[in-house]
């Protein structure tokens, strides 16, 4: 059985113990999330929501909050001496799948 769900602007697809990192939700490690926003569910037969599927949920639970590698943002434009450098780590919570109620 596995399904897909969108959060944080993205979709991604879930089986049961999947381990996943997603945008930061904001929710302290070792607490329980629901995901309400489920696009499509397979158990043996196809569920394909208009947007969402009716009564299915996610459930996953937190297993840590962090940050990404670093990122380069280089700005650089010729003959003028004008160059900047910056860099960005994007937040992210790291959560493991445990239910898929469908």
């Amino acid at each position: 059985m596995y399904a897909v769900i969108a959060t944080g602007g993205k979709q991604y697809t879930v089986k049961e113990g999947d381990v996943i990192k997603v945008e930061k939700l904001g929710v302290a490690a070792g607490e329980t999330v629901t995901f309400d926003q489920v696009l499509f569910v397979n158990n043996g037969e196809a569920k394909i929501g208009n947007p969402t599927v009716d009564g299915a949920t996610v459930t996953a639970s937190v297993v840590k909050e962090g940050k990404g590698k670093k990122v380069i943002v280089y700005k650089y434009k010729r003959k003028t001496g004008y160059h900047k450098k910056n860099g960005h780590r994007q937040l992210f919570t790291e959560v493991k799948i445990e239910k898929i109620n469908a």
